[in-house]
């Protein structure tokens, strides 16, 4: 049995994300569809970030607030709806600003979803 308390300590809402996706099966299994698809999207957005491509940057950004949203990841969620919000309004220059931020706290859900499912 997987030990939701690492989540829950972690400032991640279990809770929330119970009532969306129904059961923790379907939690683990969206929980690790996130974390097969994450590395490429995380080199996506640096892709369009460097390059300054702000349209193609807001929907990695959309994508990963919308997985965020459902995994109950609530600070990372609201920081990647601030940087769709930023490049729909093409300011690059937030976007790279606080890019490392975004990649930070990424990197923290990553290494926290990883520790929670034992890999």
């Amino acid at each position: 049995m997987k030990d939701i308390d690492i989540l829950k300590n972690n400032n991640i809402d279990i809770d929330a994300s119970l009532e969306i996706l129904g059961d923790i099966e379907m939690y683990d299994e969206t929980l690790n569809d996130f974390l097969d698809e994450i590395d490429n999207k995380v080199n996506l957005l640096k892709e369009y970030n460097t390059s300054s491509d702000m349209p193609n940057y807001a929907i990695y950004a959309h994508s990963i607030k919308s997985d965020a949203k459902y995994l109950g990841f609530t600070k990372l969620a609201e920081t990647a709806f601030n940087h769709e919000i930023k490049a729909k309004e093409n300011n690059s220059d937030y976007v790279s600003n606080d890019f490392n931020n975004f990649i930070n706290e990424i990197n923290e859900i990553i290494k926290v979803s990883k520790e929670y499912l034992g890999k």
